[in-house]
């Protein structure tokens, strides 16, 4: 074998072991690159078309002459479910791949968006938009992806993979917010609703750069953390006090924020159009808030960054409730919320990846993240009731500003270190 030919490692053992034992995937086409391209834009595709269903609010519940509290409780539905398969879907892929999961996830998300457009009674709109797509998205959601990352990207590229990931869903927001808006004018909300559906499904393909091969060989060092179960994986984790800590930190702001936040508007005064273009800045900031957080989770402790996060929500929620409305009010509210939308997920997987490896970290991020859907059901469903029942936003509002700031609290006391465990005998 000629030096460039050992520089090149064509099929040579040494070689396939080297890039398996960093990481990377031994099937040629499936480089870091490809694997963080496509994962970003299934996390594009998936958390954009959900970032739209807020739209779907006001003429569903006009067509069908239903209150705001039904269309809430739909998504509401959705988030805890989609938390609650989280975990599941996670193990899953964590032990059999993640393309899998992420294709049958696809289908049943598409086969909900399309099902949601038919939607004539209250429990089929819970059905569909609830059940359906919530067990989809829990099988096509970045929570797979950063599972996927953690196992094929060398170390050194995680925290900036998960904050470009991360970044991705922002611009998916960006992207599909005035899309929806667009579409729902000069298409109507049923066929928007079906395009949604259509689009989800280039998910499949996509998942296919995430299908790379177990690792083998692993190094000595890493065998006792790859040799792990599922119930000693669980064990460890909800017997770590910094990991129970992880799950307070709850999606209620943002997505009470995502759902409600058009109607509160119009409901203010404001063209509808302002809701759009809030919502698509939100997700466009987004891309430079997680990528930032991802790229200062290399350097500075991640707990600070979550506390920073929280406490910035909550001011900023504050401040923008007590101005009169505005479009410009409004519009740099969505950017320095965008800022601190989901730039909460780079810390976040780190810290479980650095406290208990990567061999489960899909299922684990997932627990994480299910507490994260419990706010986000609450901060929905409570969205919905409250406003029926008094005509107005105002205490979801400042049960937000609560939330961030306990957040921000219970964040600092976590332990950044991994946890000891003893070799198998």
């Amino acid at each position: 074998m000629d030096e460039r030919t050992a520089q090149r490692g064509d099929g040579s053992e040494a070689e396939r072991t080297r890039l398996t034992s960093v990481g990377r995937p031994p099937v040629s086409w499936r480089t870091p690159a490809v694997i963080l391209a496509c994962g970003c834009l299934i996390a594009m595709i998936g958390f954009g078309a959900r970032s739209g269903l807020g739209f779907f609010l006001t003429p569903m519940s006009s067509a069908h002459s239903w209150g705001r509290d039904v269309f809430a409780l739909a998504l509401a539905i959705q988030m805890l479910l989609w938390g609650a398969a989280q975990p599941l879907a996670g193990a899953v892929a964590d032990r059999y791949g993640a393309a899998s999961v992420l294709s049958v996830g696809a289908v049943l998300y598409a086969l909900g968006l399309a099902a949601m457009a038919y939607a004539t009674t209250p429990g089929m709109l819970h059905l569909t938009a609830g059940a359906v797509i919530g067990f989809g998205l829990a099988g096509s959601s970045f929570t797979i992806v950063i599972g996927a990352f953690g196992r094929l990207m060398p170390p050194q590229w995680r925290s900036l993979a998960f904050g470009a990931g991360t970044a991705a869903g922002s611009f998916g927001q960006f992207l599909f917010s005035p899309l929806a808006v667009a579409l729902i004018d000069r298409a109507g909300w049923q066929d928007t609703l079906v395009i949604f559906a259509a689009v989800v499904l280039l998910i499949m393909p996509l998942s296919l750069a995430l299908a790379a091969p177990r690792q083998v060989g692993a190094p000595a060092a890493a065998s006792n953390r790859e040799q792990q179960s599922v119930a000693q994986a669980l064990s460890e984790a909800l017997g770590h006090k910094s990991y129970v800590l992880l799950f307070f930190t709850c999606g209620f702001q943002i997505f009470f924020i995502a759902v409600h936040l058009p109607a509160y508007l119009v409901d203010r005064g404001l063209p509808s159009e302002v809701g759009g273009w809030t919502l698509a800045s939100i997700g466009l900031f987004n891309i430079v808030g997680a990528i930032a957080a991802g790229w200062l989770a290399a350097f500075m402790p991640k707990r600070y960054i979550l506390s920073l996060i929280y406490f910035g929500r909550a001011a900023a929620i504050l401040v923008y409730i007590l101005l009169p409305p505005s479009t410009v009010a409004t519009l740099i509210f969505g950017a320095v919320m965008g800022l601190l939308w989901l730039s909460t997920v780079p810390p976040t997987s780190g810290l479980v990846a650095v406290m208990f490896g990567t061999r489960w970290l899909a299922m684990l991020f997932g627990f994480a993240f299910f507490s994260h859907q419990v706010g986000g059901f609450l901060g929905v469903w409570l969205g919905g009731v409250l406003f029926e029942r008094t005509g107005s936003y105002d205490a979801v509002w400042w049960l937000s500003i609560l939330l961030g700031l306990l957040s921000a609290v219970i964040n600092l006391p976590i332990v950044e270190k991994p946890v000891e465990r003893l070799a198998p005998a």
